[in-house]
């Protein structure tokens, strides 16, 4: 075999190796883009789902809310009509979570302290448990649509790496059909700068192995 035909077939043995390895790593990347993908989906259905509940909530306390001011108003008529009996009937269907924010303010002896709160309503141990709720499910659908964008980056990341991946296939096909060994070793070099850079940039990419 001649020189000449020696470097023929080294240059043909790189464009098959970038070829097969190319190759491989575009499936690689397809298939990771099309994993956050559904990483993706699933991030966002989790974010809608606690967002719905969230309002929910919300809508529960607001509720609450209104019944708790509905029956203060009314102790409050009894108790200045001086009706004991009415204004014990009234304190006795106070629901439970507003009860300590009423003895509190009680407490306080509104009547005669100018500087009391001018409702329980302004007392720190008014707290409705579905506000709470309500506000730990806003925070965690904030936090999935994080998730969601992180998701549609990594996705797109790596759908990029393809295409890369995909333009250095191409170099190197294109180079087995020339037959200016300086053609050749160009498209070659190429492909091989091409499909480095991008296998180095992807490495610095998360990983996931399931959806």
């Amino acid at each position: 075999m001649s020189d000449l035909e020696r470097r023929d077939h080294r240059l043909d043995i790189a464009a098959t190796l970038l070829l097969a390895i190319a190759a491989i790593c575009t499936a690689w990347a397809t298939y990771q883009s099309s994993v956050w993908r559904g990483n993706q989906a699933k991030a966002q259905s989790a974010s809608i789902a606690a967002r719905v509940e969230s309002t929910r909530q919300a809508a529960v306390a607001n509720r609450q809310a209104q019944i708790d001011v509905a029956l203060f108003i009314q102790w409050v008529d009894a108790f200045a009509l001086g009706e004991d009996e009415l204004t014990a009937f009234y304190r006795t269907r106070f629901r439970e979570e507003f009860v300590p924010a009423f003895d509190a303010w009680v407490a306080t002896r509104p009547r005669e302290n100018q500087n009391a709160p001018k409702s329980p309503f302004a007392m720190p141990e008014y707290v409705l448990a579905a506000n709470v709720k309500a506000d730990e499910l806003e925070s965690e659908a904030a936090a999935k649509g994080l998730e969601v964008q992180r998701n549609i980056e990594r996705a797109d990341s790596y759908m990029l790496a393809v295409v890369l991946f995909a333009i250095s296939l191409f170099f190197a096909a294109l180079s087995t059909k020339l037959r200016s060994r300086d053609m050749r070793l160009t498209l070659l070099g190429l492909g091989y700068v091409l499909f480095l850079g991008t296998a180095i940039w992807l490495a610095t990419q998360p990983v996931t192995l399931s959806g």
